[in-house]
């Protein structure tokens, strides 16, 4: 089953995780973070580079081995949003 999660108007695709799961809140979060990481078409060290967060913490976030604050993930939902609405990103030419 699939659900829909919206963060700052980016809708990202997500698979059903069980209730009992302890961890999945951790894991939605990296998850998402992921999928508005690949919106933007960089790769981890640009988009690091680009919002200014070191590399090290932005792939602890991505693997789930530290939590982001959520108000720092909706941020950056925002800005990749606001940056493909300028047309900022050109997937075509990359």
């Amino acid at each position: 089953m699939q659900n829909f999660l919206n963060i700052e108007g980016l809708e990202i695709e997500i698979e059903a995780m069980e209730k009992n799961d302890t961890d999945s809140s951790r894991r939605m979060m990296a998850y998402a973070f992921k999928m508005i990481r690949e919106q933007s078409g960089m790769n981890r060290k640009d988009f690091s580079d680009w919002l200014g967060i070191p590399y090290r913490t932005m792939q602890e976030w991505e693997l789930g081995r530290r939590v982001m604050p959520e108000y720092v993930l909706r941020l950056i939902a925002y800005k990749v949003l606001n940056e493909k609405r300028k047309r900022a990103f050109d997937h075509e030419n990359s």
